[in-house]
C-alpha cells in the first residue's frame, strides 16, 4: 500500500497502519508520543471557522480520531483568560479558562438548549477576515465572541431547566474561591474604567483582598458587598462562561480518553494582571521575576512577572502557607483536568529563579540575583538557602556555575516548591512525578540540576538547539537518556525545516552532520560519514531528515512533535518578543490530512514510516536485524 492513497487519504485512518506505527515505537522504546498544538491552533470544519480554534470543537474531535492509535498525548497551550490587546497565552489567568475557546456551534444545539441563534453563530463564521486562512482571527474573535456569549446567557437566565441550572449553582460554589475574585474584578473593569488595575483611581479597589488591618477588613468587605449586588448580573454572566467551557472541556477528556489520548495542560510562570490583583498579598512586593542577561539579550529579560513570596508559600515550620496553599490548589485543577499531566514552563522559575528590581534591568549591578542563591545580597540574602561557602566568588551571580556544591538538606530546600506543591499536588489526584514535564531549557544552576535529579523529574532535550562543536552536549543524539522528554522544537521555535535551511552552508551545518554521522550511522566507515556531513551541510531536506532520525532514534522515552514539524508546515507559531494579531495566530489548516499527505509526497511532512525505520537502523546492525520483521512492515505502508 502507498502511505497516501490516490485520494489523498492518510494510513492514519487505517488502524492496520497505526498498529505498525505504534509497534515501531515501541521497539524504539518510547513509551508517549505527544502532538504538540494549543487549542486556538486547532482546524475548524468546513464552514464553522470563527476565527480561533478550540478543542472542543467537532473539528478537534476528528483531529483527535486522526490523531489516535499513534500519538498518546496532545499537549496543549496554558489556558487562561487573555486580554483584548494580548494574545499570548502565556499571560493568561491562571484559574479562569479562556471564554475563547468556548465552542460556539455547540449552544446552538439541543444539548444546550439552543441558547444561541444559529444566526449568530452563522454571521461570525461568514464574517471572519481569516476564514480561508489557517491564521487566528484575534482581535475579531475577541469582540464577537463576547457579543455571542452575552446572548448565549440572556437565554440561559430564561430557561426553565433545572437540572442545568443545579449543575450552575453547584460548579459556583464549587469554585468558588477564585471565581468569586475573578469574576469580580469583571466588574471592577467597568466601574474603574479600564482593565488594568494598577491605574484604576480607587485605592479600595486596588487592595479588596490585601487588606493591611482590621478596619480595612471591614471597609473592603463591605466595599465586595456593594460591588456583588451593583454588578451581579455582570459576575454571573463572568460565572456563566467558565461553567460553559468547564462543562465542555469535561466533555472533550472524555472523548480524547475514549480515542486513548491524554491532555497535557501547560502551566505558565507569569501571572495576569486579575491574578496579580488578586492574590497580591502573597507576592514579593517590588521584586519581579526575570532572566540575567545573555547571548541574546545583554540587559537580560524583564518580564514583569511578580514573585511569590517565600515566606507566603511556607510557614517557617515547613508547611504550606496561604500562598503554597493557592499554588497547591493551581496544580490539582491541573492534574484534575488534564490526566496526561502539567508542562511547567520556566522549571527554573520554581526553584532558583532570577528575580530583579521593578522598574530596573534584570541585571547584577542594578540590584538583581537569584532568589535563594543569593547569600550576598542586602536584600534577597534573607532568602538565601546556598551559603557564601557554596559560591565560586569567582564567578559572576548570573552565572550557571556560581554554585559549587550543595549538602542533600540544602537540595531538598530548593525542591521543596516542587516536592510539596506540584508533585503533592499530584499524587493527591491520583498521577504521580512522571505526569510532570518540566520546561527545563537555557540555563540549568547546580540547584535546578541537583532538584531535577533528586525528585527524578523528567526535563527536555531539544534537539534543534544542540552546540555541536560540544562532543557532550546534552541535546545530542548520543547523550540523551531515557528520562526525558525530546523533541526538535517548541511552539518557541522554527519548523526544522525552516532551521535546516538557515544551517546549511555555514560550519554548524557541518558540524551538525558530522555529529549525526557518528550517532546514526554506528556500522559506516570513516569515508562513509564523511559523506554523510558533507552532506548534511548542503542538503537542507537530508539535515532536516537526519534531524528527525535523532529524535526516534535517541534513548529517550517521551516524544513531542508540534504540529508544524508534523505536518511539514513551513510558518512560525510564535516569534518571541513579537506581539499583535499576526503573532501566535498559525492554525491547523482545516484540510490537514490532505496537507498531510501532498507534503509527505514532497518530502516535508513527517514520514513516520521511513523515519521510524531508519531509526531503528541507526540504532546499529544488531538491533536492526533484531527487528527486521518490524521494519519490513514500516516498508509495507511507505
Amino acid at each position: 500500500m502507498t502511505y497516501c492513497d490516490e485520494k489523498n487519504k492518510s494510513p492514519f485512518s487505517s488502524i492496520e497502519a497505526k498498529n505498525i506505527i505504534k509497534d515501531a515505537l515501541k521497539v524504539l522504546g518510547k513509551k508517549h508520543f505527544a502532538f504538540i498544538a494549543h487549542a486556538n491552533s486547532f482546524p475548524a470544519e468546513s464552514g464553522k471557522n470563527t476565527g480561533f480554534g478550540s478543542s472542543n470543537s467537532n473539528a478537534a474531535k476528528k483531529l483527535m480520531d486522526f490523531l489516535s492509535g499513534v500519538f498518546t498525548d496532545v499537549q496543549l497551550g496554558p489556558s487562561g483568560k487573555t486580554k483584548s490587546i494580548d494574545a499570548s497565552p502565556y499571560t493568561g489567568t491562571i484559574f479562569s479558562n479562556n471564554p475563547l475557546f468556548i465552542d460556539l456551534e455547540q449552544l446552538t444545539t439541543d444539548e444546550w438548549f439552543n441558547i444561541l441563534s444559529v444566526e449568530t453563530y452563522n454571521k461570525i463564521t461568514e464574517n471572519n477576515p481569516n476564514k480561508d486562512t489557517n491564521k487566528t482571527a484575534y482581535s475579531y474573535i475577541f469582540n464577537e465572541q463576547e457579543k455571542a456569549l452575552k446572548e448565549a446567557f440572556e437565554n440561559f437566565k430564561k430557561l426553565d431547566n433545572a437540572e442545568l441550572k443545579s449543575k450552575f449553582e453547584t460548579y459556583k460554589e464549587k469554585n468558588k474561591f477564585w471565581l468569586e475574585k475573578d469574576s469580580l474584578y469583571e466588574a471592577l473593569i467597568i466601574e474603574n474604567g479600564n482593565d488594568y488595575w494598577p491605574m484604576w483611581e480607587s485605592e479600595t479597589d486596588k487592595c479588596l483582598f490585601n487588606p493591611q488591618n482590621d478596619e480595612q477588613k471591614v471597609q473592603y468587605a463591605k466595599r465586595i458587598k456593594e460591588l456583588e449586588e451593583k454588578y451581579a448580573d455582570v459576575i454571573e454572566y463572568y460565572s456563566f462562561c467558565q461553567f460553559v467551557i468547564s462543562v465542555q472541556n469535561e466533555k472533550t477528556r472524555e472523548y480524547a480518553q475514549s480515542r486513548g489520548l491524554k491532555m497535557i495542560a501547560d502551566r505558565q510562570v507569569a501571572f495576569s494582571d486579575r491574578d496579580n490583583w488578586a492574590y497580591q498579598a502573597y507576592f514579593l512586593k517590588g521584586w519581579c521575576l526575570g532572566c540575567p542577561p545573555d547571548y541574546f539579550s545583554e540587559d537580560g529579560q524583564a518580564w514583569g512577572f511578580p514573585v511569590m513570596d517565600p515566606e507566603k508559600l511556607f510557614n517557617p515550620d515547613g508547611s504550606l502557607g496561604e500562598g503554597g496553599l493557592l499554588m497547591k490548589e493551581l496544580y490539582k485543577k491541573m492534574f484534575t483536568e488534564n490526566p496526561g499531566g502539567v508542562r511547567i514552563d520556566h522549571m527554573v522559575g520554581l526553584i532558583d529563579p532570577w528575580v530583579y528590581v521593578a522598574g530596573r534591568k534584570p541585571k547584577i549591578e542594578e540590584g538583581a540575583g537569584r532568589l535563594y542563591s543569593s547569600p550576598e545580597h542586602p536584600v534577597l540574602s534573607r532568602y538565601a538557602i546556598a551559603t557564601m561557602d557554596d559560591l565560586n566568588n569567582e564567578v559572576e551571580a548570573d552565572k550557571e556555575e556560581r554554585i559549587i556544591k550543595l549538602t542533600p538538606e540544602q537540595v531538598r530546600k530548593y525542591g521543596r516548591l516542587v516536592e510539596k506543591i506540584v508533585i503533592g499536588a499530584a499524587e493527591e489526584v491520583g498521577l504521580d512525578k512522571d505526569s510532570i514535564v518540566c520546561e527545563d531549557l537555557g540555563t540549568l544552576t547546580m540547584p535546578v540540576v541537583s532538584v531535577m535529579k533528586e525528585y527524578d523529574l523528567q526535563g527536555m532535550k531539544l534537539i534543534q538547539f544542540v552546540v555541536p562543536e560540544k562532543p557532550m552536549h546534552p541535546y545530542r543524539c548520543k547523550n540523551i537518556n531515557e528520562r526525558c522528554w525530546a523533541m526538535v522544537g517548541t511552539h518557541d521555535n522554527e519548523p526544522i525545516a525552516m532551521w535546516a535551511n538557515a544551517t546549511v552552508h555555514t560550519e554548524a551545518g557541518y558540524l551538525n552532520g558530522k555529529n549525526l554521522a557518528e550517532d546514526l550511522y554506528p556500522d559506516a566507515n570513516g569515508e562513509e560519514r564523511e559523506q554523510v556531513a558533507v552532506r548534511c551541510s548542503n542538503d537542507a531536506e537530508f539535515l532536516t531528515q537526519n534531524k528527525l532520525i535523532e529524535l526516534f532514534a535517541c534513548k529517550a522515552e517521551n516524544i513531542q512533535i508540534f504540529f508544524t514539524d508534523f505536518l511539514g508546515l513551513y510558518d512560525v507559531y510564535n516569534r518571541p518578543g513579537t506581539s499583535g494579531d499576526s503573532n501566535w495566530s498559525l492554525r491547523i489548516p482545516d484540510n490537514y490530512e490532505e496537507v498531510y499527505c501532498n507534503n509527505l509526497k514532497s518530502g516535508k511532512a513527517l514520514n513516520l514510516p521511513l523515519i521510524l525505520k531508519l531509526a531503528i537502523y541507526a540504532r546499529g546492525n544488531e538491533f536492526a536485524n533484531a527487528n527486521q520483521e518490524i521494519i519490513n512492515k514500516l516498508e509495507s505502508i511507505m
